[in-house]
């Protein structure tokens, strides 16, 4: 999902990241550095757990299988949120967008992580609605109509995610419904607070 959203901010709206001076090129690179940090690291480490034995299953089906990969996981993209944030010189003066958003959805996972200890929350409609919430609420905030289409069909997305969630019995609606909302909700405070 991160590398979907920055996909988007860095190709269709890359103003709103203090990106719009840079080459493609640049841009390309940097959105290879978030699907490394977002999607490469986390998967490797909860194949790790999972050949450890620290997890039984890699669907994370049951509790106890989701709350150490979800912590660790969190813990990975705040480190990734601090690197752009403060350790990378050039992007942290230039782009300070991009470590906050990453700080919000690592805020998004640490409370998946949290809920998991006692409840099954669905972790694909936090992460979905988590996508749809930050470009909605930055399409409000700066007036940019360039993303409406790209978040209609994310918004198809979400419907598509949560309907199969629930064909699968993965989840109750409970669970999507309130992973919808925890998404949202952070997403909009992210970038209503900090950006």
């Amino acid at each position: 999902m991160p590398t979907l959203l920055f996909g988007l901010l860095l190709f269709q709206v890359p103003a709103v990241l203090g990106m719009d001076a840079f080459a493609g090129s640049v841009r390309l690179s940097l959105l290879v550095l978030v699907f490394v940090g977002t999607f490469a690291v986390p998967s490797l480490l909860i194949y790790y757990l999972f050949r450890s034995g620290y997890v039984q299953s890699l669907y994370l089906n049951t509790l106890a299988d989701r709350r150490l990969p979800f912590f660790l996981t969190a813990l990975v993209y705040l480190f990734l949120a601090y690197l752009f944030a403060f350790r990378m010189e050039g992007i942290s003066r230039l782009a300070p967008e991009i470590g906050i958003l990453i700080g919000g959805i690592a805020v998004s996972i640490l409370l998946v992580g949290i809920i998991s200890l006692s409840w099954q929350i669905s972790a694909h409609s936090v992460g979905i609605s988590g996508v749809v919430g930050i470009i909605g609420s930055i399409m409000l905030r700066f007036s940019i109509t360039d993303l409406f289409f790209p978040f209609l069909l994310l918004i198809l997305l979400t419907g598509l995610v949560v309907s199969a969630r629930l064909k699968l019995n993965a989840h109750t609606p409970a669970q999507v419904n309130a992973g919808l909302v925890l998404g949202l909700t952070v997403s909009f405070m992210t970038v209503y607070w900090l950006l």
